[in-house]
């Protein structure tokens, strides 16, 4: 039998593996907040394109200013959970105000989105029922799926042929009620979803459709209320799950909005929401300040899209591919891990700060930069972002004859 000592040896031997293979990721630490610009703990300042920070709001002074009362007029933390006495005036506003902002009845807070997604299959759905989920599909999603005991399908990425191939499938076993879901927004890529195609289909065979919105609530869509309005089916969802810790202020914190039923019985039910503390107060209050801010104008949205289609000209005329799309995620292909992490590296040393995507957070093969737009970028820092990736690109053989 083994001992315990050569567990860890085990684990050392995985370790050098995954270094071997120029795969490891280390964590760089910065010492500002977030921002367009950071400071790395070795004193570099730096253009940030790899936040989730979309619409600049995880440093803006009027959410920070709402953060500071909250911890005034509500403490620092609940020290319990929902039901028991964790529930302020403030979660329940908050959650009202979600419920509106994206088209539904009500909404319920999670300390996290993978919570939102890994409490919800389970209290809704049974062995009777189905869930046919696209194939790329959030870790959040797929491990909440698999804690619940309906049958399951998965489709193609995207391809409405195939989800329809799942429904009729579903349909033939008998499925009592059938849930699809879907990212809004596929977090490698940008890709969007055929949302108003994938409601079509759901109506056609009975279906329920579900999506998780962590990459579109706040910025995506005309007025920023994401991929039912970006693919003109708002209020046309049943379930949409979300997270406060990007777009929407970027703390900690997520959701799931639904029709009444949905939202009680998961009050109910879903572990993640029963047994785990309460969002803090600080986090509550400066989230209703941030809709505030988008119900109010679509100013840093309207930024956004403008660095998007500025940055994502510029990155193709500067020699790279780059997966196509309208989304603040633009990724920047390099297909192999080891260039990726060196492109990576020497950016930095170029003063903007982006990371490699390798295996397993992307296929093998398809290695790449993903970078992240903010509305907090002006343009004099894009440009010289793609001054960087150029300059980069030519030294280490990933572009050739880029635009000068």
């Amino acid at each position: 039998m083994a001992s315990t000592e050569d567990f860890y040896a085990h684990l050392r031997a995985e370790l050098q593996g995954i270094r071997e293979a120029g795969l490891y990721k280390t964590e760089r630490v910065i010492a500002t907040p977030q921002g367009a610009h950071v400071r790395t703990t070795d004193g570099r300042e730096v253009i940030n394109l790899c936040a989730n920070n979309y619409l600049g709001l995880s440093s803006h002074p009027a959410v920070v200013e709402a953060a500071h009362d909250a911890l005034r007029t509500h403490g620092y933390g609940l020290s319990s959970v929902r039901f028991i006495c964790g529930t302020q005036d403030i979660h329940k506003t908050l959650e009202q105000r979600i419920a509106r902002f994206v088209g539904t009845d009500d909404a319920i807070l999670y300390a996290a989105a993978f919570d939102a997604n890994g409490g919800l299959f389970e209290p809704l759905l049974g062995e009777a029922d189905a869930i046919i989920s696209d194939e790329l599909n959030h870790a959040s999603i797929i491990d909440g799926i698999r804690l619940c005991k309906a049958q399951r399908w998965r489709y193609k990425h995207n391809d409405l042929a195939d989800l329809e191939r799942c429904l009729k499938e579903a349909n033939e076993k008998g499925a009592r009620f059938t849930l699809v879901f879907t990212d809004g927004v596929f977090s490698m890529d940008g890709t969007i979803a055929r949302l108003d195609e994938i409601r079509a289909l759901c109506d056609r065979y009975g279906a329920l459709l579900g999506i998780d919105e962590c990459h579109a609530s706040g910025f995506l869509g005309a007025t920023g209320r994401g991929t039912p309005e970006y693919r003109g089916v708002f209020g046309k969802i049943d379930i949409i799950t979300g997270t406060l810790g990007k777009a929407l202020g970027g703390a900690s914190g997520g959701f799931t909005a639904a029709r009444q039923e949905v939202v009680d019985l998961l009050r109910q039910r879903s572990r993640p929401y029963l047994f785990s503390n309460t969002v803090a107060p600080a986090i509550v209050g400066a989230s209703i300040a941030v809709l505030d801010l988008l119900e109010g104008s679509t100013t840093l949205r309207d930024k956004l899209d403008a660095n998007t289609r500025y940055f994502r000209q510029a990155i193709r005329d500067a020699g790279f591919e780059i997966k196509p799309g309208d989304h603040p995620i633009v990724p920047i292909m390099v297909y192999d891990a080891v260039k990726a992490q060196q492109l990576a590296a020497r950016l930095l040393e170029l003063g903007v700060y982006v990371v490699g995507f390798f295996f397993p957070v992307v296929p093998k093969g398809q290695a790449r930069i993903r970078v992240q737009l903010s509305a907090a970028h002006e343009r004099a820092d894009l440009e010289r972002a793609v001054a960087a990736f150029r300059q980069a690109g030519q030294e280490l053989g990933l572009v050739k004859g880029a635009a000068q």
